[in-house]
């Protein structure tokens, strides 16, 4: 949600997240941690997984994505999680020790969102 790094919330929606937090892991220890804005005001199909792969994300976790997203980093051979909420350093942390849970109805929650929101214009 914003540049903090770990400190930060996890956004609910990975391609409107306005920064990414990129995080090495080595021997099961956040070795570095890097918070980089994300470079595009709009953005197109497979922008944003060519960026996390440029820099050199090899698994992506997040809230919500869309299918598009997901597909695009399949190809690109990049892990993803979803489901996942919560502090950034804490969700990292339950990831490395296998024990991160995750909101098994994120997409029933976003397409609710969504047709809440079309249903304001």
């Amino acid at each position: 949600m914003d540049d903090r790094g770990l400190e930060s919330e996890v956004s609910m929606h990975f391609g409107r997240a306005p920064y990414y937090t990129f995080v090495d892991i080595k021997d099961g220890r956040i070795k570095n941690v890097k918070v980089l804005p994300v470079p595009f005001e709009e953005h197109g199909p497979g922008d944003l997984p060519n960026f996390v792969k440029e820099n050199g994300g090899e698994v992506v976790i997040a809230y919500g994505m869309g299918h598009r997203a997901m597909e695009f980093f399949q190809q690109l051979g990049i892990d993803v999680v979803t489901g996942a909420m919560g502090k950034v350093g804490e969700v990292i942390d339950a990831f490395i020790h296998q024990v991160l849970q995750v909101d098994p109805y994120w997409k029933e929650k976003m397409e609710r969102e969504k047709k809440e929101k079309e249903g304001c214009k």
